[in-house]
């Protein structure tokens, strides 16, 4: 994670090095030669104060993710990604541009704090009540409070992380062994 993080400081290096001719490289709302992009869009940011803020989160909740196997982090990555960029495709104004991490990072949140429903397992269910109590503000930013914030991607992504959740663990579930009957005499 580390790795990646600092491609996206690298990368925005660059874009400000170009003048932000990069940022033409974000999901261009409602246009069909706009689409490809949402796979390039959670690698630009709006500025140094844009990737700053992102960045903790990223870091943080990648990591987690990825604790979980590289299989998995990729999977709920790529739903989250896709799910964050197309509603940001969808929903967002035309002619707007979308930039920013944050919908994958909304996917990572959403997916650490619902795969412990599926899996069952009781230290991801502890993970993301911890995960809750000190991120769980960030879940308003799936709501449209702020000017020139994409709650569409942040919507998105947090819906992705729901269905990569669902996809990757309810499976836990149904593969783990059930415990013999109990046999009672009497």
């Amino acid at each position: 994670m580390a790795v990646l993080l600092a491609g996206l400081w690298v990368v925005e290096g660059l874009d400000q090095l170009s003048g932000n001719a990069l940022d033409t490289y974000g999901i261009h709302a409602r246009e069909l030669d706009g689409l490809p992009e949402i796979f390039t869009a959670p690698l630009l940011h709006a500025g140094w104060d844009h990737l700053a803020s992102n960045s903790v989160p990223f870091f943080a909740f990648g990591a987690l993710v990825l604790l979980g196997g590289v299989a998995r982090w990729v999977a709920a990555s790529l739903v989250s990604v896709v799910s964050s960029g197309l509603t940001a495709w969808l929903l967002t104004p035309a002619g707007t541009i979308v930039l920013g991490a944050s919908g994958l990072i909304f996917g990572w949140l959403t997916y650490l704090l619902v795969r412990g429903i599926w899996s069952r397992r009781p230290g991801q269910v502890v993970l993301a009540l911890a995960i809750l109590f000190v991120y769980g503000g960030l879940l308003w930013g799936v709501l449209p409070t702020t000017a020139g914030v994409s709650w569409q991607a942040h919507l998105g992504g947090a819906v992705g992380g729901v269905v990569a959740a669902w996809l990757l663990h309810r499976r836990d579930v149904q593969r783990r062994p059930t415990a013999p009957a109990t046999a009672l005499y009497g």
